[in-house]
């Protein structure tokens, strides 16, 4: 078959693996959707757009006629544990896995279909953000036993290099830059549990269901602490944050709050809120979204 992948997939494999590993995947994503169809028998609705920036989604029809939606993984993502995560949870605050063990190309996945146009972003603040905290404290488990889910040290000491090379690069980033490794030093030394994390838990991925009226998709699991998992929905909405002018109190009331509604260490959840808004943003601006990384830099010196 023939299509357009989204343009948000395709920038963000430039991103990932510059613009001759993005052409590569995409030149062979038609044969590879129509294997997959194949392999999960069901038939294609459309592609879902704008979609997301980790794999492609297509709205399928099982052969019962039941929708569902197949993602199909770009280079470098990891849909194995996403699989293993989604099976674990079994759909408890999170979309649920059709077929968990399957002989089809690693990387698919078969899930429900939600109404991928209605997401907690499309609530009042106050509102998504209360949904959002219900939903999340559903996802935090206890990993099953003999996971490969890397942990949250592991993941963030993968990202310090690059930061450290951001702020070479641009030494005004220099101060920032140090802070959020500092505050990632001690929060590591110390982790006060380890639970099944989301990883990149925020309103745009929480969606609304038939099952449930929320449901988190797109998990990029690790294990580790709750903080770490609300850090990414503090910052949530920084644009709107940024435009008003008590974003800093604001940002401010918003950890205390998430911190305070779900029994989470207030120091701990500022400082990984710091390191996650640092590393987005130094990340952002290397890939060339000034924009993007401006507004989590401005964000990470209110905190």
């Amino acid at each position: 078959m023939g299509f357009e992948p989204p343009q948000r997939l395709v920038r963000a494999l430039g991103e990932t693996h510059g613009d001759s590993g993005a052409a590569e995947w995409l030149g062979r994503l038609p044969a590879l959707v129509d294997e997959t169809l194949s392999a999960h028998a069901v038939s294609l609705d459309r592609v879902c757009a704008p979609g997301g920036r980790s794999g492609l989604v297509l709205l399928v029809r099982r052969a019962d006629g039941t929708p569902a939606v197949l993602k199909i993984a770009p280079p470098g993502a990891a849909p194995a544990l996403e699989r293993a995560a989604l099976a674990h949870w079994n759909g408890w605050g999170a979309v649920e896995l059709l077929e968990a063990d399957t002989a089809v190309p690693d990387e698919a996945l078969l899930l429900e279909r939600l109404h991928h146009e209605m997401s907690l972003r499309s609530l009042p603040e106050a509102k998504a953000l209360l949904e959002a905290a219900g939903t999340v404290r559903r996802l935090w488990v206890e990993p099953p036993p003999g996971h490969a889910f890397e942990t949250v040290a592991e993941r963030t000491a993968r990202q310090l290099e690059p930061m450290r090379a951001a702020a070479v690069r641009d030494p005004a980033l220099g101060p920032l830059v140090s802070a959020a490794l500092a505050a990632r030093a001690e929060l590591v030394l110390d982790s006060p549990e380890l639970l099944l994390l989301h990883g990149n838990f925020r309103q745009s991925k929480v969606l609304s269901g038939e099952r449930a009226p929320w449901l988190a998709v797109g998990p990029e699991p690790l294990a580790g602490e709750r903080a770490y998992d609300l850090a990414r929905l503090v910052r949530d909405r920084v644009e709107d944050l940024i435009a008003s002018p008590g974003g800093p109190v604001t940002a401010r009331r918003r950890v205390k709050k998430l911190a305070d509604s779900l029994e989470v260490d207030q120091a701990r959840l500022r400082g990984w809120t710091l390191f996650r808004a640092v590393e987005s943003g130094t990340r952002a601006l290397t890939a060339g979204r000034r924009q993007d990384g401006e507004l989590s830099l401005e964000f990470a010196d209110w905190l």
